[in-house]
């Protein structure tokens, strides 16, 4: 591994730590409790193929006329992981995105999808992301985290991208999935079918395959520019920091829930 790949992840073992053993992973209990943390996480599901669309925007060659990208590697690897996300297998064998197998699993055991759908409905109307954040009634955590997003995106740096798209994502998400199965009562209840197939097929994904590449497009689009290494390691920074924080929002939520029906 690159020796400045291991002096980033080394410096994020802290956070990483941190969002691994949240106190949030054993709240999820019960399938209400499963119901009210897909209802925020929906959202970092939806803005992460902002992030992702982002980066073969400016990595891959989509305008016309065509012209080649000078790195093949980078193209090859963004227009895959848009192939798995954007047009997967789902658990019946139906090409979707992993957004619309999120929304699957959220209506097969009966979470509430009306505010992520209505605002989808909203992005067609108004290219102000940022209002139709604020006018969306999620979590303050869940807006705090989709502003990051679109921050990081309007910078059109793709060195800063990447940072959020890697160590904000692709890095981590094995991590926070298989606490997730271990730690929440997903067994033995086939209601969870197909949030269960989601998880694993990222850990599968995203460990096997996605993960290692990304790791391998920061340090090709950083090269020896010791500044642009910096900012990737602020901006990873900070991507952990608001799905800590989006996390405890959720948590918070969870027992705020729990003791109006104690």
């Amino acid at each position: 591994m690159n020796s400045k790949i291991e002096f980033i992840e080394a410096e994020l073992t802290g956070l990483r730590n941190a969002l691994k053993e949240h106190s949030l992973y054993k709240n999820l209990q019960s399938i209400e409790d499963v119901k009210v943390f897909m209802e925020s996480h929906i959202f970092a599901v939806w803005d992460f193929m902002s992030l992702l669309k982002a980066l073969q925007i400016n990595l891959t060659s989509i305008s016309i006329p065509w012209v080649p990208k000078k790195n093949g590697n980078l193209v090859r690897f963004i227009n895959e992981i848009t192939l798995a996300e954007e047009s997967d297998l789902d658990k019946d064998g139906n090409i979707k995105s992993h957004f619309e197998m999120y929304l699957d699993a959220m209506q097969e055991m009966g979470a509430n999808t009306s505010e992520v759908n209505l605002f989808l409905s909203k992005i067609s109307t108004t290219n102000s992301i940022n209002n139709i954040i604020e006018n969306t009634q999620i979590l303050p955590e869940v807006k705090k985290f989709l502003y990051f997003t679109f921050t990081i995106i309007k910078t059109e740096e793709v060195h800063k991208i990447a940072a959020a798209f890697t160590f904000g994502r692709e890095d981590i998400i094995p991590d926070m999935f298989l606490k997730i199965i271990k730690e929440a009562s997903l067994k033995n209840n086939k209601n969870y079918n197909r949030f269960i197939y989601y998880l694993n097929r990222h850990i599968e994904l995203d460990g096997d395959e996605h993960g290692p590449l990304s790791l391998q497009m920061i340090t090709e689009l950083c090269g020896n520019n010791q500044q642009k290494w910096n900012e990737v390691l602020e901006v990873a920074k900070q991507s952990l920091e608001v799905r800590i924080n989006l996390w405890s929002g959720i948590e918070k939520q969870l027992k705020s829930y729990t003791k109006e029906f104690v």
